[in-house]
């Protein structure tokens, strides 16, 4: 198991950030490493950060503004090589069909519940780390 996840967390609501990382904690599972974030509250520093690389899953705020999360997800699929894998943080559970839309591998609802996020970040996380490994 390496020794840490890295989570890019895009958002520009700053409590929705620390909802993240409160749901998070250490660790999401017991058999996933202990998580380090990155916070992004643009989209010019969240694709820069993808660019630079070493980023294991993004977690993006589909209610964020003015380029929203499902947007942000489509566009870093496109022109990301290599993308990790993208929990989308959606504000309705009818919106789920735009996650499927923006291709993001799993989606949630706002305000965050700590076991429902918690248990869809280590399902990405796993996927990930098993490919990589």
């Amino acid at each position: 198991m390496q020794p840490t996840a890295t989570v890019l967390v895009y958002s520009d609501d700053a409590n929705t950030r620390e909802q993240v990382r409160l749901a998070t904690g250490r660790r999401p599972a017991a058999d996933v490493p202990p998580v380090e974030f990155i916070e992004c509250a643009t989209l010019p520093a969240v694709l820069a950060r993808l660019e630079a690389g070493g980023v294991d899953v993004c977690v993006l705020d589909g209610e964020t503004v003015p380029a929203g999360g499902m947007g942000v997800c489509r566009q870093i699929k496109d022109e990301i090589f290599n993308c990790p894998p993208v929990l989308l943080l959606i504000g309705r559970p009818q919106d789920a069909w735009l996650a499927t839309w923006s291709r993001a591998e799993a989606a949630v609802t706002l305000p965050v519940e700590p076991v429902e996020f918690a248990e869809a970040l280590a399902g990405l996380l796993r996927g990930r780390l098993a490919g990589a490994a």
